[in-house]
C-alpha cells in the first residue's frame, strides 16, 4: 500500500488547480516524477514540487494510495477530479469542486470546503467535517446531470441547492441548510439534520428530501398527502412523525418530501388537506 504526504511550503495566496492530486494520477508513479507534475496556480504553471513537499511511497494501481495533505487548501480546486479508488485526507481546508465528476474511492476533509462539492458525483464517498457551500452534488451551469451515486456528508452546515438537478445518492446534511435544497431533484436522497431555510424541492420530478429541523413553508405547487411515522435513509430507519408532501406538481413531479412535525407546528393547519 502506498501512503504519500504532500505538505504545503507556503501559503497559496491564489487559486490552485489540484485536479492531479489523485489516485488515479499518482498511480504507478516514483515521487519525483509525482513531483514533477503540473498544475496552474493563477495563471501560471508549476510544478507539483514547488507548492508541496513531498514524501512516503507511491502504489501501482489507484486503490492502494492514500494521499495525506497538509495545510490550508482553501485556494486549491478540483482536488481528487473523477478519481475511481484510492483515498484523499485533507487535514485543513480546501476549496471548490473537492471530488469533482468522482467515480469512486475515498475523500475526507478535516475542515470547511468551498462550493461544489461533489459536483456531477457518480460514486465513491466524500465526508467534510466542517460547513459547506453551495451546490453539493449537483449538476454544473447549464448541465441536467448532477449527483447520480455515491454518498457525501457534510457534518456542519450547508449553503443553497444542495442537491441541484440530482439523480441518485445520499447526500447527509448534519447542520442547517440555505434555500432550495433539492432544486430539479430526479432521484436520491438528501438528509438534513438541521433546518432549512426554505423553498425545498422546487421543480423536482422524482427523489426524496429529509428535514428534521425548521421549515418556513412548502411551495404551494407541493400537496400533503400523509403524515409517517418514521423514514428510512439509507439503511437507517429515522423515527419520528413526518409531514409527507409530493410534488413539484408543476412538473409533474413525484417527488417526496418529509418534514419533521414535532419541530413544526405551524404546518399542522396543513393537516385538514390531507385525504
Amino acid at each position: 500500500m502506498g501512503t504519500i504526504l504532500l505538505k504545503l511550503k507556503t501559503k497559496v495566496e491564489r487559486p490552485l488547480d489540484a485536479s492531479v492530486i489523485s489516485p488515479d494520477v499518482f498511480a504507478g508513479k516514483s515521487l519525483k516524477e509525482i513531483e514533477s507534475l503540473e498544475l496552474w496556480r493563477g495563471n501560471k504553471k508549476v510544478k507539483l514540487g514547488e507548492v508541496f513537499e513531498v514524501s512516503g511511497e507511491s502504489g501501482q494501481k489507484p486503490e492502494e494510495i492514500t494521499i495525506t495533505i497538509e495545510g490550508d487548501l482553501s485556494k486549491a480546486r478540483r482536488i481528487g477530479k473523477q478519481m475511481t479508488s484510492g483515498k484523499i485526507i485533507v487535514n485543513g481546508n480546501a476549496g471548490f469542486y473537492v471530488g469533482d465528476s468522482m467515480k469512486g474511492g475515498e475523500i475526507h476533509v478535516h475542515g470547511n470546503v468551498d462550493s461544489w462539492l461533489g459536483f456531477e458525483m457518480k460514486g465513491g464517498n466524500i465526508e467534510v467535517d466542517g460547513d459547506a457551500g453551495d451546490y453539493i452534488g449537483s449538476a454544473y451551469r447549464g448541465s441536467k446531470n448532477g449527483m447520480s451515486g455515491g454518498t457525501i456528508i457534510v457534518k456542519g452546515n450547508a449553503g443553497s441547492e444542495v442537491g441541484c438537478f440530482m439523480r441518485d445518492g445520499l447526500i447527509r446534511i448534519g447542520g442547517d441548510v440555505g434555500l432550495y435544497a433539492g432544486v430539479h431533484m430526479q432521484g436520491g436522497t438528501i438528509f438534513v439534520s438541521g433546518s432549512s431555510l426554505g423553498r425545498l424541492g422546487a421543480e423536482m420530478t422524482g427523489g426524496k428530501v429529509i428535514v428534521m429541523g425548521k421549515v418556513p413553508d412548502v411551495l404551494p405547487s407541493f400537496i400533503i398527502d400523509e403524515i409517517r411515522p418514521n423514514i428510512k435513509v439509507g439503511a437507517d430507519k429515522i423515527t419520528g412523525s413526518f409531514y409527507s408532501f409530493s410534488g413539484d406538481m408543476t412538473e409533474g413531479g413525484n417527488g417526496k418530501i418529509f418534514i419533521s412535525a414535532p419541530n413544526n407546528e405551524h404546518f399542522k393547519k396543513k393537516e385538514a388537506y390531507i385525504l
